[in-house]
C-alpha cells in the first residue's frame, strides 16, 4: 500500500467568467517511508497540491487516498486522517498565533481532542526539536526564525501523523540555519517512520532530502526523477524563473 496515491488532481479557483486552474490532472505515488519532492518555478501549482492534500483546499478534483483512505472533495478531513496529515509551512511566524504563548500554540490541539497530559507532551515535543521547556512561556516573535520553524515542526509532530508536508520549510530562514532544520527532519522521519512530501524550488534542498521528484510546470507534472536524476542535476534550469 503507499502511503498517497494521486490521480488526476485538478484544482480551479473561481473568479471572472471561467475561473483560473493551477492543477492539470496531477497523478503521483508515495510509497511508505519515502520523502517525495515536488519541484518547479513559482507559481506552477505544487503548493497548490500540497494543500490540497492537507485538506486546506477542498475544492479538487480527481481521486486521492492516504494510506489507503480516501480523500473526498468538498470535504474536511476528520478524525484519525486528520491527525495523520499535518503541514509544516513556509513562514513559521505568520503560521504561529501571534498572540499566545508557544505553551497554548502546542498544547490546544490537544486538549481539543481530550488528550490528557498536555503539558508533559508539550514539554517532550520541544525536547524532540531540540528546543528547552523553557520555550514554552514565550512568544512567537521572542524566538528566532529557526526556533519558531522547529515550534512549528513540534506542533505537526504532537498529533503523530504518518504523513508530513513541507511547504518549502527552510526557505524563510538564515543559509546558516537551513541546514539544522533539514538535518533535524530527517532524523525525525527516521525516528517516527513518517512519510514526507516536500515543496521547493531549492535544488541543494531537492537534492538532500528527496528519494524521487516531480518536476511541474504550469499546473502539470512534467517528469517524475529518482534519486540518480535528481543528483545530476540537469533538471534545476526549470527553476530559472521561480
Amino acid at each position: 500500500m503507499s502511503a498517497l496515491s494521486v490521480d488526476n488532481l485538478s484544482v480551479t479557483f473561481q473568479g471572472g467568467a471561467k475561473g483560473f486552474t493551477a492543477v492539470r490532472d496531477v497523478s503521483f505515488t508515495v510509497a511508505s517511508g519515502e520523502t517525495f519532492g515536488l519541484i518547479g518555478p513559482s507559481g506552477c501549482g505544487k503548493t497548490t497540491v500540497l494543500r490540497a492534500i492537507a485538506g486546506l483546499n477542498i475544492g479538487w478534483r480527481g481521486i486521492m487516498t492516504v494510506f489507503g483512505a480516501p480523500l473526498h472533495p468538498d470535504r474536511k478531513i476528520t478524525g484519525a486522517l486528520r491527525g495523520n496529515i499535518q503541514m509544516v509551512f513556509q513562514d513559521p511566524y505568520s503560521s504561529l498565533h501571534p498572540r499566545h504563548r508557544i505553551s497554548r500554540i502546542l498544547g490546544e490541539p490537544l486538549s481539543l481532542r481530550g488528550i490528557v497530559g498536555v503539558e508533559e507532551a508539550v514539554r517532550v515535543a520541544l525536547d524532540q526539536v531540540g528546543l528547552s521547556s523553557s520555550i514554552a512561556g514565550r512568544y512567537p516573535h521572542q524566538l528566532s526564525g529557526g526556533q519558531r520553524q522547529r515550534v512549528a515542526i513540534a506542533r505537526a509532530l504532537l498529533l503523530k501523523p504518518k504523513l508530513l508536508l513541507l511547504d518549502e520549510p527552510t526557505s524563510a530562514l538564515d543559509v546558516s540555519v537551513q541546514a539544522e532544520i533539514l538535518n533535524l527532519l530527517n532524523d525525525l522521519k527516521t525516528a517516527h517512520n513518517m512519510t514526507f512530501v516536500l515543496v521547493s524550488h531549492d535544488p541543494g534542498v531537492v537534492a538532500h532530502m528527496c528519494d524521487r521528484a516531480a518536476t511541474m510546470q504550469a499546473g502539470r507534472i512534467e517528469s517524475v526523477l529518482d534519486r540518480a536524476a535528481l543528483a545530476a542535476g540537469g533538471w534545476t534550469e526549470q527553476l530559472a524563473t521561480s
